[in-house]
């Protein structure tokens, strides 16, 4: 007759799963296109504000660049952020002007580009009450990433704003204070701002522990 098992609860208990990196499944499950797979009908993804969105439209894009100055070109990339008079919006739903939430990924096949269509964020209050420059909370995620990566966008014509930010403001380095800044392009009409991002390396973004 088997014997129960008389061993303390703790020493049965599993241990714990090791950690992986994003490799392809994150696209495969959150960014279906990117994958080369159909996308769902209701799919987040990366055009944040529609048409009739209040505010000033713009478009995002960038890089995700290793350490060793190469183009990632599969990472996936995660954006949150408040619409145009600084209140973030947590009711997502495909058919609001606005949402405060969006997906993207670099894919070979656009040349390694993430973009984003949103608004221009309005100015979100510090904790301590002083108003944050506008911004755009990104998250990161690609191979050789155990633990998915925050920082932050902020735009090269908010300079009275940026230069207030208490955030961005307790970044010491000038240099560095740069890698979070977007610079403003703008061809046929259409506002756009450029935000590469480096994983690692010289000129390497600022990246932060929320």
């Amino acid at each position: 007759m088997k014997q129960p098992n008389t061993q303390p609860t703790s020493e049965l208990m599993l241990r714990e799963t090791a950690s992986q990196t994003a490799g392809p499944y994150v696209h495969i499950g959150l960014a279906p296109a990117a994958a080369g797979n159909p996308e769902r009908d209701e799919e987040v993804w990366n055009e944040m504000a529609g048409p009739n969105a209040k505010g000033e439209s713009i478009e995002i894009i960038g890089t995700v660049i290793d350490g060793n100055d190469d183009l990632v070109r599969d990472a996936f990339l995660e954006a949150w952020q408040a619409d145009a008079d600084g209140n973030y919006q947590s009711n997502y739903d495909l058919r609001n002007d606005f949402n405060s939430f969006g997906r993207t990924a670099t894919t070979a096949d656009q040349g390694s580009e993430w973009r984003l269509k949103t608004v221009k964020p309005g100015a979100v209050l510090h904790p301590n009450g002083a108003p944050m420059a506008p911004h755009i909370n990104l998250s990161i995620f690609a191979r050789g990433v155990n633990i998915h990566l925050q920082t932050r966008l902020y735009f090269d014509d908010e300079v009275e704003a940026n230069a207030a930010c208490p955030v961005l403001s307790r970044v010491e380095s000038d240099s560095r204070r740069q890698t979070l800044i977007a610079k403003r392009e703008e061809a046929d009409g259409v506002v756009r701002y450029r935000f590469d991002i480096r994983l690692q390396g010289p000129g390497e973004t600022v990246f932060f522990d929320f």
